[in-house]
């Protein structure tokens, strides 16, 4: 009787195992894009990693946020297939990168390319509470008029 006993909670553990990590798995992908997003102040969905960059246009996204120093969370679109495709569907932008901040969509390369050389990216990272290293590179503005 013990082992028939041993062997039902056993096998009750089991399943319920089970059930936790298939309910895990099941998230809809568009859930935990949301979550990561919301739960960042930047993101970047990219072509491999920071240290890494398997495409250009990532790479020049990469140097753009080490020329500022942003800490940013990063995902690599290339090592999940679900994600690739599921951050073009969240975002209905269809290129690869894609960058967020405070949770709201900003664009792939171009436009943080845009942003950087028209000084937005700082206003816009200021905003979430980030201030740029390339404002403590530049002299104060009333030094230059000496």
């Amino acid at each position: 009787m013990n082992n028939l006993l041993r062997r039902h909670v056993i096998s009750i553990y089991n399943n319920s195992v089970k059930l936790s990590f298939r309910s895990f798995a099941d998230v809809p992908i568009k859930d935990k894009i949301d979550q990561i997003v919301k739960n960042n102040k930047v993101v970047v969905f990219m072509k491999g990693v920071p240290d890494a960059p398997r495409c250009g246009f990532s790479n020049a996204v990469v140097q753009i946020m080490r020329m500022h120093a942003v800490p940013y969370e990063s995902h690599d679109v290339l090592s999940d297939e679900n994600l690739r495709q599921g951050i073009k569907d969240y975002s209905n932008w269809p290129t690869i990168p894609q960058v967020f901040i405070n949770g709201e969509f900003v664009g792939g390369c171009d436009i943080m390319l845009q942003m950087h050389q028209s000084g937005e990216l700082v206003e816009e990272l200021k905003k979430v509470g980030i201030k740029s290293a390339l404002l403590t590179a530049e002299p104060p503005k009333d030094e230059e008029k000496k």
